[in-house]
């Protein structure tokens, strides 16, 4: 047997954290067993379906690197399939037709409520004999649930059992011909050849009625497991208020999108005390055995973590291209090459984000440099900083433009410390306020190495006049 899941999606809005770990464990099911992963679009709700949703799912889908099999199908292109369906079972004396309007229907869940019943529907056109007299009036087609009860292994939770009693006589047709969730899922993976659905716990009220409708319409089986619902820190469900919303505001964000996989993975599955986990490892590894019963509960500084392991672990060369794009959107042009990569390296230690790192490197870029008032004030004191300036500008004119590396570069700085007696840090933050306007970035030698030589002796020179111009000091 050839291993099948699918992600089925609905397109009325973004892929959302919950429906990105469901994509990753059909796929990373399918792929360790040697199988197909499909992409099923669910977008049977024509009013709230837009294409707007369906591109963000594939947009998302492809930042996550996960790529499907088969599709994608639309539910809205195969609606004869479920009619086809629908009228085999009516034919069959398996479903019937329901004359009762919406009004009707409301009036009487909403009485039952009152009197403290179950809100399902009552059964009244389960049995009437001759619809004649009904002829002409809009009805409903729903499925008629038998006595008895279903049970069935959820390959994650175990045996579970529902009684018939507590399953109403569900519309498998609305009255305007379309078809509902549980019949076009039903007919779309038993036509789709689906070996293993897994979703999300949610579904699991779903299961019975869609086993009865596979049994009903003589389809082989699937296997089902049931993920544990994703928390929020509050303990519950999931929302925007939590965090970013969408799987592609992560990328917005600056994560990385292995970040976020090796995270969902991790949210909910475990393999021994393993942490990280690359998508070869994750494939090799994955089992539903070790999918947990109860639910994960997302942590956005573990996730955040993460990111700024796989940060430090990547190549300049890997994180160049994103960065590039991300300072164009900030109306900076650099081109591919060693430099941008070695200002990268030198930001990698530090940055948790790609935003971070963004925000970090624009220095490298400004036409000019804007002075931070504390650090100006505390390190660009002309009595102190000035002739070691002007000194440290000659030093590094002197270095010839092929050798202007961080060797060189420290070579210079040390004769400085030596002839003005000074330790390291005296020198290097007012040159970091000089270069950078800040008191922070990294190490000072491979700082002037990535911006360059005539750039530093630019803003070196920009920070001596800086200081000439200052008043007198009232020390």
């Amino acid at each position: 047997m050839t291993v099948r899941t699918r992600f089925a999606p609905s397109p009325t809005g973004y892929l959302h954290i919950g429906g990105a770990r469901t994509a990753l464990f059909n796929y990373l099911f399918a792929r360790h067993h040697g199988g197909k992963f499909i992409l099923r679009i669910e977008d049977t709700d024509l009013e709230r379906s837009t294409e707007e949703s369906t591109q963000a799912i594939f947009d998302g889908m492809d930042w996550l690197e996960m790529d499907y099999d088969e599709g994608p199908f639309y539910q809205s292109k195969r609606s004869d399939l479920y009619r086809e369906a629908a009228l085999k079972l009516l034919d069959k004396g398996l479903a019937y037709k329901c004359f009762c309007t919406a009004k009707e229907l409301t009036e009487r869940r909403e009485a039952a409520m009152k009197e403290g019943r179950a809100p399902r529907y009552d059964r009244r056109c389960r049995d009437i004999k001759d619809a004649g007299e009904q002829e002409g009036a809009p009805y409903t087609v729903r499925f008629r649930i038998p006595e008895g009860k279903t049970i069935f292994k959820d390959l994650i939770k175990g045996p579970i059992a529902i009684e018939h009693v507590e399953i109403e006589d569900l519309v498998m047709l609305r009255s305007d011909g379309t078809a509902t969730y549980n019949l076009t899922v039903v007919v779309d993976d038993a036509t789709m050849n689906i070996t293993h659905v897994i979703r999300g716990d949610d579904h699991i009220n779903n299961t019975p009625k869609q086993i009865l409708m596979y049994e009903a319409l003589g389809y082989d089986l699937p296997e089902f497991a049931h993920l544990p619902m994703i928390l929020g820190s509050d303990k519950k469900r999931l929302s925007k208020r939590h965090g970013a919303g969408s799987v592609t505001e992560y990328h917005d964000l600056g994560y990385l999108s292995h970040a976020l996989i090796n995270y969902l993975a991790r949210l909910g599955w475990s393999h021994g005390d393993d942490e990280i986990f690359s998508m070869e490892e994750l494939i090799e590894k994955f089992s539903l055995d070790s999918v947990g019963k109860s639910s994960g509960v997302f942590n956005p500084e573990k996730l955040l973590w993460l990111n700024h392991h796989y940060i430090k672990t990547s190549t300049a060369k890997e994180l160049s291209a994103d960065i590039i794009e991300r300072l164009k959107k900030t109306g900076v042009t650099v081109e591919e090459g060693s430099r941008i990569e070695a200002i990268i390296d030198g930001e990698k230690e530090r940055s948790k984000t790609l935003i971070e790192m963004v925000e970090a490197i624009g220095f490298y870029f400004k036409d000019k440099v804007e002075y931070e008032e504390k650090p100006a004030k505390k390190f660009l004191k002309p009595e102190k900083a000035l002739a070691p300036l002007e000194a440290l500008r000659e030093a590094l004119a002197d270095i010839d433009d092929s050798s202007f590396d961080a060797t060189q570069i420290e070579s210079a700085f040390q004769g400085l410390l030596d002839k003005f007696e000074l330790k390291l840090g005296k020198l290097a933050q007012p040159v970091r306020v000089a270069l950078t306007g800040t008191s922070v970035s990294p190490g000072i030698f491979e700082t002037i190495e990535a911006m360059g030589k005539d750039m530093t002796i630019d803003r070196l020179t920009e920070a001596i006049s800086y200081m000439k111009a200052l008043p007198p000091s009232a020390e």
